[in-house]
This record gives structure tokens, sequence and C-alpha cells, in this order.
């Protein structure tokens, strides 16, 4: 018996399978292609500039000397903030310890701001996602470029390690849950906050503002509870966690509130006639606006804003009201946020042409006067004779040694020595106090001090703590009076070394 198998008739086709859809065409694939690459673009502007002896003592250095304590199963007793100051009684950031494993296996400054680069480059994933749902794929595109490439964003990736950078990817995941009506999940996202920094509580109730408003009688306990839990968080973190931790007994940072007006409930009085003057902080307020094109106007979300803005508009610290360091990475999940939203509600798709060329324009007028530019500057990538100097004479310092450093070269040591600022700052635990009769007498095995003024963005050009005289007496202190003698010197960088007792001035 035959088995008859049946051949298609000629010219005849079998059923056609669809070719498999390339990986980077899957919707699930655009948003995390956006953050890897804009995490690429991050770390090398980052690591470059920490190459560059750009980064600081003052924050990176404290940050990793925390990070490392953390890694070290011990408090985060950071020494370039202060002698024995836990870094918890400064900012109430706990989530910070979540890189301690990351640290124990790179022990470097590079992991905080890889790590730092990676964590904003993340937020773009539940922004871009949510805009390719509600939007579609070009428009997804364009909210992600916008985002990535925002001044906020930017300012922050090329700056000092901030803990922040923890909280940039939590509002973006809740943010998206807010914009697609997930109360339970948007709380869940938004609730770590709590755990990043002491004003961001204050963020937390403004999400539960929004689901109360917004999510209806059933979402309303949801949100009440939200916003009170958010509130009374802060208000826990400031009133008794931080004083409890530092040296001082206080809030290192309330003066920035009080100072103008004698006290924080003045300040807060005369917050509205603050909140333009001067014109930094109007120009800083347009700028928060201008990635969306100034849509974001148009969304509730954009109300969870108001917190960050509001503290940092009525602070008498004018780093505050300006566009550079890291205050605005913050805001940019919502401005973005907002914009979807906005765009969301349009049923005609021909008219997202116009917002969304406008937003990539805008995103193009503002990337030059922002710190991504220094990619295409040749002094980027220029290694000078001085950072060679500085390199040769950090080596001789030995693993395990105490160093009083200058503050740019602090953060080159942090990793591998016991690091505090020369000169001695802050003293006694004092934030921006500089009682220079009091200074105390180095006692570090080393001192490492660099006489050329540093590159200065963000900051502004000079040396920091003090005038450049005051530290050069203050070094030639260190060798007639406190036993230090000279190892090197080489293109104003001066290498001392304790090898004798101090004598005791007459």
């Amino acid at each position: 018996m035959r088995t008859i198998i049946d051949k298609p008739a000629s010219g005849r086709r079998g059923p056609e399978r669809s070719a498999p859809t390339p990986w980077y065409r899957r919707p699930a694939a655009l948003p995390w292609t956006w953050a890897l690459a804009l995490c690429l673009l991050y770390s090398t502007v980052a690591v470059r500039r920490h190459q560059l002896m750009r980064t600081t003592g003052y924050d990176l250095g404290i940050f990793e000397q925390a990070v490392r304590a953390y890694a070290e199963l011990r408090a985060p007793v950071a020494p370039l903030r202060g002698e024995g100051f836990n870094l918890l009684g400064d900012h109430f950031h706990p989530l910070l310890a979540a890189l301690a494993p990351l640290y124990r296996l790179w022990p470097s400054p590079l992991t905080l701001l890889v790590a730092q680069s990676a964590l904003l480059a993340l937020a773009v994933v539940p922004l871009a996602r949510w805009a390719a749902r509600a939007l579609g794929r070009r428009a997804a595109h364009v909210v992600a470029a916008g985002y990535g490439l925002s001044w906020g964003v930017a300012s922050a990736a090329a700056f000092d390690f901030h803990e922040v950078a923890l909280a940039v990817p939590l509002l973006a995941f809740s943010l998206e849950a807010l914009g697609r009506q997930r109360w339970r999940t948007a709380v869940g996202w938004a609730a770590p906050l709590l755990l990043v920094k002491e004003d961001l509580g204050l963020t937390l109730a403004a999400v539960g503002g929004y689901i109360a408003l917004k999510g209806g009688r059933r979402a309303l306990r949801l949100g009440l509870g939200t916003a009170a839990a958010g509130l009374l968080g802060s208000l826990l973190e400031i009133k008794v966690l931080l004083p409890a931790l530092d040296p001082t007994g206080g809030y290192a940072h309330g003066g920035n509130l009080a100072a103008a007006h004698g006290s924080l409930l003045g300040a807060l009085a005369h917050a509205p006639l603050d909140l333009l003057r001067p014109e930094t902080k109007a120009t800083t307020l347009v700028l928060v606006l201008a990635p969306s094109a100034l849509l974001a106007l148009r969304s509730p979300l954009t109300l969870i804003a108001l917190p960050t803005l509001a503290w940092r508009m009525a602070s008498e610290n004018g780093f505050h009201w300006g566009t550079a360091f890291h205050y605005s990475a913050i805001l940019m999940p919502i401005v973005f946020a907002g914009l979807v939203d906005v765009l969301g509600r349009e049923t005609d798709p021909r008219r997202l042409r116009a917002p969304l060329a406008t937003v990539l324009a805008v995103t193009a007028v503002l990337l030059p006067s922002f710190p991504l530019a220094q990619l295409a500057q040749r002094a980027t990538w220029h290694t000078t004779g001085h950072l060679r100097a500085a390199r040769a004479l950090l080596d001789e310092i030995p693993d395990g040694a105490t160093v009083a450093a200058s503050n740019r070269l602090a953060p080159q040591l942090t990793s591998r020595c016991a690091v505090v600022l020369f000169p001695s700052f802050p003293v006694g635990g004092r934030l921006y106090s500089y009682p220079r009769e009091d200074l105390p007498p180095p006692t570090a095995e080393w001192i490492i001090h660099d006489d050329q003024a540093p590159e200065a963005w963000p900051y502004k050009p000079g040396h920091w703590p003090y005038p450049l005289p005051q530290q050069l007496a203050e070094l030639r202190d260190a060798r007639r009076l406190h036993g230090y003698e000279l190892v090197a010197r080489r293109d104003g960088i001066t290498l001392l070394h304790r090898a004798r007792t101090p004598r005791t001035p007459s």
C-alpha cells in the first residue's frame, strides 16, 4: 500500500510565515535601547570629568566615603564632612546603602558616577514606554530624546554624585503609573523617596494629593494616606532624625530657609514676594518647563514639581536658584510626564507633529549651553602636564594613609586613603562657617595641595574653601610649625609628609 503525498499545485505556495520582527523594532526594545545609549553618554561625561580632576571632595569624595563605609558594614561616617560625622545627619538618605554591594565589587569613585549615570538613564524607560503606548513610536523617540538630553538631567550627569539620582527613576516609574491610573503601583514606586532625601517626602505627599484629586472615591483614602505619610515622614526626618545625628544638634540646611527673614515662618510668609527675585529664579522656572515646549503647564501632573520648586525658590542659598548642579534632575521626569499626559488627550495624530517638533527644537537650542556639550570641546580630551604631575604625586601616597588634600584632589584618593580637606573645613561640623582663627592644626600623615585655580564649572572661578593666600599660609605653617617636610613640588602641586614630631609654636 503506497502512501500518497499531496504536493502543492504548480505555482501555488503553502501558508506563508511572517518574518520575525527585528529586536530593535520590538516595542519593549525602544525604551531600553534609549536607556543604554543615555547611560553610555552620561558615563562618558562623568568619567572623563573625573579623569580631568574636575570632581571634588565636596561632593563626590563625601558620598564615596559614606558608600565605602556601608560596603565595609560601618556607619556612613564621612571625614571630609567633619571628624566622626555621620552623613545621615547632613541629609537623610539611607537608600544610599543600596550602592554598597556594587562598591564592594568595584571600590572606586567611578562606581558612584557610573551608577548615577545608569539611574538617570533608567528614568527614560517608563517615560518612553508610556509615550509609545499613548502617542506612538515616533513620539516616544521624541520624549526619550527630550528627557535624555534635557538640561536638568545633563547638569546632574556632568556633576559629582548625589543621592537624588536614586529618586529620579523611582519618580519616573511612579508618574507612569499615575498616567495609567494604577494608583497603588504609583504609591509603591514613590514611597521609597522618603529614604532618598528629607524633602522628598513632600514630593510623595504631592503624589498622594494627585491620587486623591484624580482617583475618585475609591482612591481617596489611598491618596490622603499617602499625602499624610509624606508630610509626616519629612517632618520626622527634619525635626527628629537629622538633629539627632548632626553633631550640632540641628538641621544643617535649615538656615537656608530662615536666614533672610529670621525664622522659617518668616521665610514662608515672604515666599510669594521672593519667588521671582532675583531674576535668576524666573529664568530657572521658565527653563524647567521649556523642554516640554511649556505644554507641561497644562497637565495636573506638573503640580508634583511644586514642593521642589518651592523650597528652592524660598532658599537663601543662591546655588538652589539656577540651572547648574543636580537640583533640577528630579523635575525633568515630571515635566515630560506632563508632556505625555497633555499630548495623550489629542485625538488627531496629525496635530502631534507641531508640538513634538517644537520639543526637539528646544532640546537642540538648549543643548550647547549645558554640560553634555563638553564632549565636543577639545579640552575635554586633552590631558595636560598639570594633570600628569598631579597623578605622579598622588601615586607617591601609599594605600591606607591619612591625607589632607585640596578639594579637587580629594576624590582621587578617597577609595584607598582616609581623606580630609586641606585647609580644615568644616570646623566643628558647621557648614558655611569659616572661623579661620580657630583652624585646628593638620594631623594627617600626608598633605597634597594644588595652588592652580581648578576648572570652574559649575562653580565660580577661584579657590575653595579659602582664598589662595590663606591656603598657602596654612601650607607654610604645616612645614614651619607642624612637622611636615617637603617630598616634591611639581607644577604648583605640593606634597608634604609628616616625618617628625610637630613643634609647639613659641
